[in-house]
């Protein structure tokens, strides 16, 4: 049974973990975290605190600590919440070569249960049991690491973009038809009318890029499709980029340079992180190799598998050309049969189109291309998906204001981290994942 927390009170943390250093010998400091561990060795007491930036050695000898902080430390449950008091003291076998000597111990939280599993442990725990208590999950150092990292991708992006002047906008989840038709789709009822969740931002983002010529969206993305696979969810969060007056091949361009800084940044900001994961980030380098799609067919021809033209990739026959290109790079130009309405087709040849694939082996990161700009090319477009235009007019009319060249692309930022720290299973990089099988937490 837990009991009574105590209040914070006017305590406040003066420092982190991390900053507790022989720098500091001498010096009163507060802080605050989780007992991670809690080690009782004659007269002396351990205590490893774990904040948000690592963790701090606490140690309580009984010589010289009053009864009442004795008493207190005695008593004191793995896991709890606390906030210390004390003076610094330099000592080489602690963590950052100093430790905390305790004047004042305050318990904020005590667990009410016994936790599942030990976030501190050794011993691998099933993904989904992780999965139902995530916090708990978050404990540990790894699960830690990775949305440490994930965090700073987030910032080195859109930090990348910023620098190049483009603008973040938000566009609607909710949408009164599909972006790029099929079935997969979560519709809903919206007030008295049928609407569903957004496959994806693209049309929005196409119209926005006519006015600001240079837009990004970080936000979720829905697909109901039924799959049970390692690199699926039913909602992820894409990285939508669209930008005028440039086609496919300047896009590719942008994404090598936003990758390049990602990597680079994370490398620079998140070594200990990375360390924790077992991971070492080589350096990109630049250009990345195109491949076309016929070359493709080509590749995989050579290693006994007959594709027909026109056919898009599924994931075995990826494996199998991946062979040759286990790296980041792109497959450019594609059949136009078999990419979006609004992907421009290739003048001269129009079965092909202006599109990529930006993959990692066989892994599909980033989807883009050259759009179409022209209302009567993109509504014959639509016809030959078998799609309404009437169903697409709120975007259609506004071509008739004037809409430029323009291309973009979507990057699916939970593919991109399993690259980066080197997992299988996509809902290790994802806090609260949705598959067909999840709905809660």
């Amino acid at each position: 049974m837990s009991r009574t927390s105590e209040g914070l009170d006017d305590w406040r943390r003066t420092h982190y973990s991390v900053e507790v250093t022989p720098d500091l010998d001498g010096v009163p400091v507060t802080v605050f975290g989780r007992v991670q561990s809690i080690r009782r060795q004659g007269g002396i007491t351990f205590i490893i605190l774990n904040d948000m930036k690592g963790i701090v050695q606490v140690t309580v000898r009984r010589e010289s600590s009053a009864r009442s902080l004795l008493e207190k430390v005695e008593r004191l449950p793995q896991y709890s919440l606390v906030g210390v008091r004390g003076v610094v003291r330099s000592i080489v076998k602690a963590p950052h070569g100093a430790e905390i000597l305790p004047s004042e111990i305050k318990i904020l939280s005590e667990p009410r249960k016994e936790l599942p599993f030990d976030p501190y442990g050794r011993v691998e725990q099933n993904i989904d049991k992780r999965l139902d208590l995530r916090m708990v999950d978050l404990l540990r150092p790894q699960s830690n690491a990775i949305f440490k990292i994930r965090s700073v991708v987030l910032e080195a992006i859109r930090e990348y973009l910023y620098r190049r002047d483009f603008i973040e906008v938000n566009t609607p989840k909710i949408i009164s038809s599909a972006t790029e038709g099929g079935a997969a789709l979560f519709p809903l009822l919206y007030y008295d009318k049928e609407a569903f969740l957004a496959q994806s931002p693209q049309l929005y983002k196409e119209q926005l890029a006519a006015v600001f010529e240079k837009v990004f969206e970080i936000g979720p993305i829905f697909r109901a499709e039924q799959f049970r696979t390692l690199k699926h969810l039913s909602e992820a969060i894409s990285v939508d980029v669209e930008q005028a007056y440039v086609n496919y091949l300047d896009i590719m361009e942008l994404i090598e340079g936003i990758l390049k800084h990602v990597v680079e940044t994370v490398g620079k900001r998140c070594g200990s992180e990375l360390a924790t994961l077992n991971v070492k980030l080589e350096p990109v380098k630049l250009p990345l190799r195109r491949v076309t799609y016929d070359e493709v067919l080509h590749i995989l021809e050579g290693e006994g598998v007959k594709v027909e033209w026109g056919e898009d990739l599924s994931t075995p026959i990826l494996k199998t050309y991946s062979k040759a290109y286990p790296d980041y790079h792109f497959i450019i130009d594609w059949p136009t049969k078999s990419k979006a309405f609004y992907i421009k087709p290739k003048r001269g040849r129009p079965e092909v189109c202006e599109s990529f694939d930006f993959m990692y082996g066989s892994t599909e990161l980033a989807s883009g291309g050259s759009r179409i700009d022209d209302r009567k090319e993109l509504t014959e477009r639509l016809k030959e998906k078998g799609l309404n235009p009437k169903n697409f007019e709120y975007h259609l009319k506004t071509f008739d204001y004037g809409v430029p060249p323009h291309a973009g692309f979507g990057l699916g930022l939970d593919r991109f981290m399993m690259v980066l720290v080197g997992v299988e299973n996509i809902r290790e990089v994802v806090l609260y994942p949705r598959d067909p099988q999840r709905l809660t937490p």
